[in-house]
């Protein structure tokens, strides 16, 4: 076992027996690990605080990394990014609830890539800095294919449609993984956009929900195993 302090960005946590939670996070050293925190459903002074564990917290801590690969503890944490506006903002949590259980379905590999923390780290601080965020999920989780390996090719992007299963453009437009038309149009707004031109990117309610659909059906074709997000409901029902 080895003690190691590291940013980490909590991506789950479930309850474990009466009082104590098991966390699932994304570490900056050492990708994604789980912890088992003994206790800390039940009032006591001075120890872990629940709080530290909602979605998407980005943390300092101190931990114990087991070597056989089981269940880590925790020895100190604490906060190192103060939310100011995410969890007060029902849109914003709405967003951060949904991102995180779609991080927690995708993210599989135990280890160490810091480009990809850095990205998740960076994007949650200008969710929490801007106001005008209601296309911020859409960007973040097309941006967030470059780090899985299936951000679209662009090469031939003139071309009238694009195909979700081989992650490029085409002319063939009959196949039943193509998208093209409006759909492609606004699909294509988000190509090559950084959050700080989300401005300028306009979608109606529809045009959003439609979008969303296409990226989830994207994840679904490249992710073995990736579930849609039991939280999709509520992200529509807020931008509805």
């Amino acid at each position: 076992m080895s003690v190691i302090t590291t940013k980490a960005i909590v991506l789950s946590s479930l309850k474990y027996n009466d009082s104590s939670l098991i966390v699932k996070c994304y570490t900056q050293d050492e990708g994604l690990k789980s912890y088992l925190i003994r206790g800390i459903l039940k009032a006591k002074k001075g120890g872990l605080k629940i709080a530290y564990f909602q979605p998407l917290t980005q943390l300092n801590m101190v931990v114990n990394h087991n070597a056989k690969g089981n269940l880590n503890s925790i020895k100190e944490v604490q906060v190192s990014f103060p939310y100011k506006t995410i969890y007060n903002d029902i849109v914003k949590q709405s967003v951060v609830l949904f991102l995180s259980e779609v991080l927690s379905n995708a993210i599989q590999e135990e280890e160490e890539n810091s480009d990809l923390f850095e990205y998740i780290e960076t994007a949650l601080i200008w969710l929490d800095l801007n106001d005008r965020v209601a296309n911020f999920h859409l960007l973040f989780l097309l941006n967030f294919t470059r780090f899985l390996g299936f951000y679209p090719d662009l090469s031939d992007d003139k071309k009238q449609g694009f195909s979700l299963f081989d992650g490029g453009f085409s002319d063939a437009v009959n196949d039943r993984h193509m998208i093209s038309g409006n759909t492609l149009h606004q699909f294509k707004k988000l190509l090559n956009t950084n959050f700080d031109s989300l401005d300028v990117i306009s979608y109606s309610k529809t045009e959003r929900q439609l979008v969303l659909q296409v990226i989830i059906g994207y994840f679904e074709l490249h992710l073995s195993g990736f579930r849609k997000p039991k939280s999709l409901q509520i992200l529509e029902t807020v931008f509805s």
